[in-house]
């Protein structure tokens, strides 16, 4: 007599359930771990924006260190003209210095040209000179500034030491190792009178309106 042999344990059902509930819990928790990162950068953001309003800044730009009152870093960088130039040969000035990007940036020279453009506006507002500093090497700075038909006055920072004297490349898309889209006006002493760092978190501006830019100088110097 012949024994009736039992259809195998149906298993296969079950691992999959198995796999469908561990696949679910992982996903449950990715989705988790979003949403707190998420609301740890919004605070971050929000409270960045608060601090940055309380020291004179807006949502469009920061106030970086050092700020208005304090004594501008002198400094003696490569000109892309030749030579080199010195913050101090621009003492009982008002000079505007500029922190750009540089080579990869081209906002940043659009940025050049449309200042030189409407200078006229701010030496109607008591600005005597423009000084744009980059990382960029001093040649390929040149070379940039004769492609775009550029005359502003361009300084080559190729190791940082002025960046860093003025925290101007903690505000950027690339990192620390370039600078943002910084500007700072120095006064006729020699002193700050106004400061905006436009490149930083979370909107990293790489081009600012001549008439915004006066806007916000104006709104924000002090003599």
């Amino acid at each position: 007599m012949s024994k009736t042999k039992r259809p195998p344990a149906r298993r296969k059902p079950l691992v999959a359930q198995a796999r469908r509930g561990r696949n679910r819990g992982l996903t449950i928790g990715i989705a988790v771990l979003v949403v707190i990162a998420v609301g740890v950068l919004y605070i971050v953001f929000r409270s960045n924006g608060q601090n940055n309003t309380a020291s004179g800044g807006s949502s469009r730009f920061q106030v970086g260190n050092p700020g208005v009152g304090q004594t501008a870093p002198d400094f003696t960088l490569t000109s892309a003209a030749g030579g080199t130039v010195s913050l101090s040969a621009y003492r009982g000035k008002t000079v505007l210095l500029y922190f750009h990007e540089g080579l990869g940036c081209q906002p940043c020279w659009d940025q050049i040209r449309d200042l030189t453009k409407n200078w006229s506006q701010f030496q109607a507002a008591g600005v005597t000179d423009l000084v744009t500093i980059t990382t960029g090497a001093a040649n390929l700075v040149a070379q940039k500034m004769h492609d775009d038909g550029l005359s502003a006055t361009a300084l080559s920072d190729p190791d940082l030491a002025v960046s860093h004297a003025y925290n101007a490349n903690q505000y950027g898309m690339m990192g620390t190792g370039s600078d943002g889209h910084t500007f700072i006006l120095v006064g006729p002493t020699g002193a700050i009178q106004w400061r905006a760092d436009y490149g930083g978190a979370p909107n990293y501006t790489m081009y600012v309106a001549p008439s915004q830019l006066l806007t916000d100088m104006k709104t924000g110097r002090t003599s």
